[in-house]
């Protein structure tokens, strides 16, 4: 194993993209975990061929990292994996991320200390053929023909006294596990299958269950049928639904998390009821959020350094300048300088959510903790009940690298579309994380709900007179945008509560008003985004601040609208934020290749058309 030195360039800059929680060795490590003969596939490929390499890789990957638990126990070291897996691969760091966090994370959080006898058995083997990557982790949570099915799940785990186990069930096809990493034949799998339990009569909440699914021969369990779906090429992995019939595990599958059945038969559960259950069950997801936004952050990363590397001394034959280099247009410019400040404010993000925090908010004016169950109550999904800030930064993830990646394609002109299929991966990651992990747009519902009913949330202070300097200060965007959520917040309550008191029902008052909904809480996302970037801009290097200044101009023009909406904006903003950001790219132009360089990625990653110099 290579254990050289780590290549950051050693700047102000790197070093905050690198961070602070890993040393050398360690970062050599995981960098070794996945060398860069995995950022590209051999061609002639079939499907199937493609996706038993990445489990291949996954593998290696796993075996060549420190153990999982380390892992799970240390998140900024499993982000740092997942983020050189998602630049590699973005396959490769889903496969990667099902099986620790949300294969690999409720067996160890939930089944850890169970004092089951049958240790041969249930979670305690899937717990090792998972560590030892004998088999590859998966999920099967979400029911293919229902939405919000995480509230519900009609997969059924009914308690059999006479065997002490529980006999697992998916009662027709609309109740199927979709999607599900599944298909490939000759690929192990064990799964974490979210089921409701029935014990005595009674549905006891919402419970998961350790579950082999394929042998390492290939075969299935008795009761297990597994259903491929048709190839897709948004995110290449094997998607399967899954239906289960009568799939007997036995009692140390169980990943009771406390609960337990006496042997006279008495249930016992510490959640205290079925809601709680749910939401305990469902406090696995912090982890898979952390990724995912740390993940959203290197994508974007890579994204951006591609644009800045095709942009870089490329000249135009345009006839008002013949001759003229790429970045002079402003167009190109500030696609290349946003997605550079892009980068490093998803960074900042990615850092700030990574340092492990077991209560109080996530971001510097939030509200729900990470310990579970602290969140406000939900309507819509379990997920910000969970942590609704994290939740919520997860959902602005997503949606800023969907928006950066596009862009940079787009601007990358035809190369960026065919000479290498690593934007349209990256943009496929994307646009699914905008739904898996929590669907965006629901995370956003419950928030503004919450955000409404004051429900664990301090709408911000009236910052009294705008700063002096208009939008050259860094303290005018966030001026802004605290006084639009505010004034955002008090209308959607108002709006609300006026349906209610007209003698509508809950439906009706939220059913009329979802569109404010999702305005106002992804109006608070981008407040706390950019709450984080000024306070790592305050102990940075000038450069930082100056390039998160230039994202945050960016924020208040895509956010024009309901600033101007709300009068929290006077007219003429937009062409104000207009001239402040050309402003603020000629002075970060003469620096672009610096914020490029200081990424630090890898050589494949920002060489599309490297073909052409091939044998």
């Amino acid at each position: 194993m290579d254990t050289a030195p780590d290549s950051t360039p050693d700047t102000a800059l790197a070093a905050f993209v690198r961070g602070a929680s890993l040393d050398a060795k360690t970062r050599a490590r995981l960098r070794d975990a996945v060398p860069e003969e995995f950022f590209t596939y051999p061609g002639g490929l079939t499907a199937r061929e493609h996706q038993a390499l990445t489990y291949e890789r996954l593998r290696g990957a796993g075996l060549a990292a420190p153990p999982a638990a380390d892992l799970l126990a240390d998140p900024p070291a499993l982000c740092a994996l997942l983020d050189r897996a998602a630049i590699a691969d973005p396959a490769l760091f889903h496969v990667m991320l099902l099986h620790y966090t949300l294969a690999l994370g409720p067996i160890i959080r939930f089944g850890a200390g169970q004092d089951d006898t049958a240790a041969e058995d249930g979670a305690v083997s899937a717990r090792e053929s998972l560590e030892s990557m004998q088999a590859a982790g998966t999920l099967l949570m979400t029911e293919v023909g229902r939405s919000n099915s995480h509230l519900s799940p009609r997969t059924t785990a009914h308690h059999d006294p006479a065997t002490g186990g529980f006999v697992l069930t998916t009662p027709d096809t609309r109740a199927a596990k979709f999607p599900t990493n599944t298909a490939h034949p000759a690929v192990a799998k064990t799964a974490a299958v979210y089921a409701t339990l029935v014990h005595d009569g009674r549905e006891r909440g919402v419970f998961v269950f350790a579950v082999p699914l394929r042998r390492p021969d290939g075969t299935v369990p008795p009761g297990v049928r597994i259903v491929p779906a048709p190839e897709t090429t948004g995110l290449q992995i094997d998607y399967a639904a899954v239906l289960l019939d009568g799939v007997r595990v036995p009692y140390a599958a169980w990943l009771r998390d406390g609960a337990r059945i006496d042997p006279d038969g008495t249930f016992h559960d510490p959640a205290g009821d079925p809601a709680a259950r749910l939401t305990r069950s469902m406090g696995v997801a912090p982890p898979v959020w952390r990724a995912v936004i740390s993940a959203s952050a290197a994508i974007t990363r890579a994204s951006a350094g591609m644009l800045a590397a095709h942009s870089a001394g490329r000249t135009t034959l345009g006839r008002l300048a013949p001759r003229r280099p790429l970045t002079d247009y402003r167009n190109q410019q500030e696609a290349v300088l946003g997605a550079l400040a892009a980068g490093y404010a998803l960074t900042a993000v990615a850092a700030h959510v990574t340092v492990p925090r077991p209560t109080g908010p996530v971001g510097p004016a939030g509200a729900a903790g990470a310990s579970g169950g602290a969140g406000p109550d939900t309507a819509w999904a379990p997920w910000s009940a969970v942590d609704r800030d994290l939740a919520l930064l997860k959902a602005a993830a997503t949606a800023q690298a969907q928006q950066t990646v596009s862009a940079c394609r787009v601007h990358s002109g035809a190369p960026g579309f065919a000479a290498d299929e690593r934007l349209n991966a990256y943009r496929g990651l994307a646009h699914a994380y905008q739904n898996a992990g929590g669907d965006n747009e629901l995370i956003l519902y419950d928030t503004a709900r919450a955000m409404a009913a004051l429900d664990r949330y301090t709408p911000p202070d009236p910052d009294g007179a705008p700063p002096g300097g208009g939008l050259d200060s860094p303290r005018t965007p966030l001026f802004l945008l605290r006084e639009a959520e505010r004034r955002m917040r008090d209308r959607l309550q108002d709006r609300v509560d006026t349906a209610l008191r007209g003698g509508g029902d809950a439906f009706t008052a939220w059913n009329g008003n979802l569109a404010l909904a999702a305005r106002t809480a992804a109006a608070c996302a981008d407040r706390i985004v950019l709450e984080i970037c000024a306070a790592a801009a305050a102990v940075g290097p000038a450069e930082l601040a100056r390039v998160l200044h230039l994202h945050a101009l960016n924020v208040v023009d895509r956010r024009a609208a309901d600033l101007l909406d709300e009068g929290a904006a006077p007219p003429g903003t937009l062409e104000d934020v207009r001239a402040a950001r050309r402003r603020a790219c000629d002075a970060l132009a003469p620096a672009a290749a610096d914020l490029a360089a200081a990424f630090d990625l890898p050589a494949p990653v920002t060489a599309p058309t490297a073909f052409l110099t091939g044998p």
